[in-house]
């Protein structure tokens, strides 16, 4: 009796995948951006130049393919300097977040002690402690209706 090549593999039903939760991603995206800032901190405390890249996908005209190239990104800081005293907001959507209410602001005194508070941040990152701001919708601001103007009203009914 012959068998054939196909009743040799073992055929079972389609496991169901569950899809991964949007926080994941959203948290993963933090967290990189947090590291860029530890990194920028390190940077500026070791007096080198920061720089930082990303991959952007480019179509040469001629030939028509397509390649990787990495692209310099500038990037600006979430800590700030008053009085030689430092301070560092975490931004979610590019607008600070309130660690606590009405306070945006990470008290961090020396700026040899800026990385430590950006560590911290990514720590309670990854337990989740911030999803409810990453979560967070931001509303637009309305835009203000302009008046026309009485004179491009007028000129029209002449």
């Amino acid at each position: 009796m012959t068998t054939s090549v196909l009743s040799s593999l073992k055929v079972t039903a389609r496991p169901t995948i569950e899809p991964k939760l949007p926080i994941i991603g959203k948290r993963m995206k933090l967290i990189e951006k947090l590291e860029q800032q530890q990194e920028m901190a390190n940077c500026m405390l070791e007096s080198k130049p920061f720089e930082a890249y990303r991959e952007k996908t480019v179509k040469d005209p001629v030939t028509g393919e397509r390649t990787k190239q990495r692209r310099a990104v500038s990037v600006k800081p979430w800590y700030y300097d008053s009085d030689g005293h430092y301070f560092l907001e975490v931004k979610v959507n590019n607008k600070p977040i309130d660690i606590q209410a009405g306070k945006p602001a990470i008290d961090v005194g020396d700026k040899t002690d800026l990385p430590k508070p950006i560590e911290t941040v990514i720590q309670a990152v990854e337990k989740g402690e911030l999803d409810t701001f990453i979560l967070a919708k931001i509303t637009p601001a309305k835009k203000v209706p302009q008046a026309k103007s009485i004179a491009s009203k007028t000129s029209g009914k002449s």
